[in-house]
């Protein structure tokens, strides 16, 4: 039986809930529970029951405390990370009034395009929040209530970010984090606070909204005996106000102000990111300007299509995922839930270059060089928002740390080199958002810094692969396609 105090990190992700216990000294990961949740929707819609949430919260954490075989007494600390931008809208018992809207659903771009223009454009918007709404971002997502729900907008007691729901359910009160707070497009991320001309023009009243605590790392209360009793753990334990999966995946690499700085990430799951650590205050229309955890800057690329989208490309072809070859001339945009970055929401697939000669493998491998470019494209933008040149040598020496689930693929992995022409780390850790938000509990419980903490546990430690030459016909070949298709295809 393991011994010390133990951590728990919570990943409520968008397809299921992990939780990871975690020796609190030593980063040891012990176990790992798992527990699903569904996603609704169609045509642009995707939601899900935050109950849902709670569910698996409760049953994951019970699947690792059971593997483990580690005593309650022994966990000190629970934090959670969540998928950003959500919105849960709850009734004045704390229970939603519907399900809540995810980040990838897409149906309140036309409220992110008018909200752009009620505030005098893009810029204004950057000077205030970092970011420009798109259909991702919660506040286009509340004005698409108002619009389309104006019962249930009005109705509303409290309104949460699928983190604070959490959260509060944890320890009954209602905080977030600047990290996730500033994926809303109504926090000021310059005076780290609540923008509240920009809450007047939602017309969504403070006093919903939960308070922002300094860090995710930062004690805001213990277990109630409720959450204590669901999760069979002691009421005293310690609750993080935690933060989203971007910011927190940020903490498990070791990034941040106690840490690496500048560092680009690249990220493959269900979507693709790509983000890095900086003490600039970013603002460029194509990246979101996050903050992150530990009060630095957390600026970060977003793509809708990544893994998921090309693992359907594989199905349709009746392949394995590991069965691409290269593109052989084509070029395969695979926006098959419209696309974030760039801002095309109402985008569907485009392919062009078929030949006679065509075969299953290169459509495959054609999919994934127009996933991983899009991610990269996104990648040159985050670095200039970080004041870097991105086509510096100084700069293009620095490594790429790979992350997600396509960082565990060969295919992926080959795609990113070969486009990015980079060095690339793939950390040995595959769990960073548990293991970020386990640090932002043992931050909690001990009074210390989490991106000092993840350090020493040494989560961003990996496999070194050394550049490859850059494959540049197929990049200026997909580039050519993108800017004469957009918007007239894509649009």
């Amino acid at each position: 039986m393991p011994t010390g105090p133990v951590v728990i990190g919570v990943d409520s992700s968008t397809q299921s809930t992990k939780a990871a216990l975690v020796n609190a000294e030593t980063g040891a990961l012990l176990a790992l529970g798992r527990a699903p949740h569904t996603v609704a929707g169609a045509e642009g819609a995707r939601e899900t029951d935050p109950e849902e949430w709670w569910t698996a919260l409760t049953r994951a954490v019970a699947d690792a405390l059971r593997q483990a075989a580690v005593p309650p007494a022994a966990v000190i600390g629970i934090a959670v990370a969540g998928q950003q931008h959500g919105l849960v809208v709850l009734d004045a018992a704390g229970r939603p009034l519907r399900r809540a809207l995810l980040w990838n659903d897409t149906r309140s771009a036309p409220q992110a395009a008018a909200l752009t223009g009620a505030l005098g454009g893009p810029g204004a918007w950057l000077a205030r929040t970092g970011s420009v709404p798109v259909a991702s971002m919660t506040a286009a997502k509340w004005q698409w209530l108002r619009e389309t729900e104006p019962r249930t907008a009005a109705g509303a007691a409290a309104v949460r970010l699928p983190h604070d729901f959490l959260t509060e359910r944890l320890c009954g009160t209602a905080v977030t984090d600047p990290g996730d707070a500033s994926g809303t497009c109504w926090y000021d991320t310059g005076r780290a606070a609540y923008d509240h001309e920009l809450l007047a023009l939602l017309g969504l009243d403070p006093a919903l909204l939960p308070a922002v605590a300094p860090t995710g790392g930062t004690r805001v209360g213990t277990l109630t005996p409720a959450a204590a009793d669901a999760l069979g753990l002691p009421a005293g334990v310690t609750v993080a106000a935690g933060t989203g999966d971007n910011m927190a995946a940020a903490v498990g690499l070791g990034l941040g102000g106690a840490g690496l700085l500048d560092r680009p990430v690249v990220s493959l799951g269900t979507s693709g990111t790509v983000f890095a650590a900086t003490r600039t205050r970013p603002a460029s229309p194509g990246i979101a300007g996050f903050a992150a955890a530990d009060g630095s800057h957390l600026p970060l690329g977003c793509t809708l299509n990544c893994t998921l989208a090309v693992d359907r490309i594989a199905a349709l072809l009746g392949l394995d995922r590991e069965d691409a070859t290269r593109g052989d001339g084509l070029v395969l945009l695979p926006y098959l839930d419209g696309e974030r970055t760039p801002d095309l929401p109402h985008a569907t697939g485009l392919l062009t270059g078929l030949r006679h000669a065509t075969t299953p493998q290169a459509l495959l491998g054609a999919a994934y060089e127009g996933a991983v470019f899009t991610v990269l494209r996104a990648l040159d933008e985050l670095l200039a928002a970080c004041g870097l040149d991105p086509a510096a040598p100084s700069v293009r020496e620095l490594p790429l740390r790979l992350i997600g689930g396509g960082a565990r693929g060969r295919v992926w992995t080959d795609t990113v080199r070969r486009l990015s022409g980079r060095p690339v780390v793939v950390p040995a850790a595959t769990e960073l958002v548990a293991l970020g938000a386990a640090a932002l509990a043992g931050a909690a419980a001990n009074g210390v810094d989490p991106v000092a903490l993840a350090t020493v546990w040494g989560a961003g430690a990996g496999r070194e692969l050394d550049p490859v030459e850059r494959d540049e016909d197929t990049w200026q070949r997909i580039a050519g396609v993108l800017a004469h298709a957009a918007p007239t295809l894509l649009g």
